[in-house]
């Protein structure tokens, strides 16, 4: 199956631009392919505004993003691989979206975890030593126990009235 990254990343910038904020990108600037400003990147890490208003030429494809911006008053030219985007996120509010580790498969499409990195799931009994008991916690009340009584006492409000 195709990656999911290259969709995420368009539908996340446009929801982003629509809401007038300002879309920025972390990059790990480390990844083979990844054409940034050397003296920009922080820890092996830049984040790019790529605000309609701060780039020209966006073009963001499936496998990678390209525009030109200004660092430092000079024009250059970036182009960051899709896999090598941490996040898209607004400058504004913060929201936005980390994207997951991808790995490539033999076949040359990603996936976002190994097939043999899934982890096994298996019952837990719910008292020591008892393995056939089923899993469940006898301190979490159900909507039908009889024993909930209904939310706890009534405490008295946290807002005052002022005069």
């Amino acid at each position: 199956m195709t990656s999911h990254r290259p969709y995420l990343l368009r539908a996340l910038y446009e929801w982003i631009a629509d809401n007038d904020m300002t879309p920025h990108l972390l990059v790990d600037a480390t990844r083979p392919s990844v054409q940034v400003p050397a003296h920009a990147v922080n820890d092996g890490r830049i984040v790019l505004n790529i605000a309609e208003r701060a780039v020209s030429g966006l073009q963001m494809d499936n496998e990678l993003i390209r525009f030109s911006a200004r660092f430092g008053g000079v024009s250059q030219s970036i182009s960051v691989p899709v896999g090598a985007v941490l996040a898209i996120y607004a400058r504004e509010t913060g929201q936005g979206m980390a994207l997951p580790e991808e790995a490539e498969d033999g076949d040359g499409r990603h996936s976002v975890q190994d097939e043999g990195a899934r982890p096994i799931l298996s019952a837990v009994p719910s008292e020591p030593g008892d393995p056939q008991s089923p899993a469940q916690d006898p301190d979490v009340d159900g909507p039908d126990d009889p024993d909930s009584g209904g939310p706890g006492p009534r405490r008295g409000s946290h807002l005052r009235v002022v005069k």
